[in-house]
């Protein structure tokens, strides 16, 4: 059974930082890369980062380069998005899939339920 179970959002100052934690669990995982998105209320799921497998390939949605940094640790099944200088437009429901390496949501297939970070100015 495939599970990914976000967390470590929350309520942060702008100019603040906060760690997003991605855990996942299901052999079908295996190979396949995870990424991060977002959705603000009123509007579509935007692409944040992505990591491969291995954690060799990395990708960025330019409206968060050089702010967050995504990793990843297998042995502890686990992603990482790291979102430092946040702003208030940083605040959405932060969602992990996995699937294959694409800045596309459509093409991911596993998706967690959604973990909240709201930025206050």
């Amino acid at each position: 059974q495939v599970q990914l179970v976000e967390s470590g959002g929350g309520l942060v100052q702008a100019g603040g930082s906060l760690r997003l934690s991605c855990t996942y669990s299901g052999r079908a995982l295996s190979g396949y890369a995870t990424g991060w998105f977002r959705q603000a209320p009123g509007k579509e799921r935007e692409f944040i980062a992505t990591i491969t497998w291995s954690g060799g390939g990395t990708l960025y949605a330019d409206s968060v380069k050089g702010r967050f940094t995504i990793s990843r640790d297998n042995a502890k099944n686990t992603v990482y998005l790291q979102m430092n200088s946040l702003k208030s437009e940083d605040t959405a429901v932060y969602y992990c899939a996995a699937g294959p390496y694409s800045l596309n949501p459509s093409r991911y297939i596993y998706w967690g339920q959604g973990t909240q970070v709201t930025v206050s100015s």
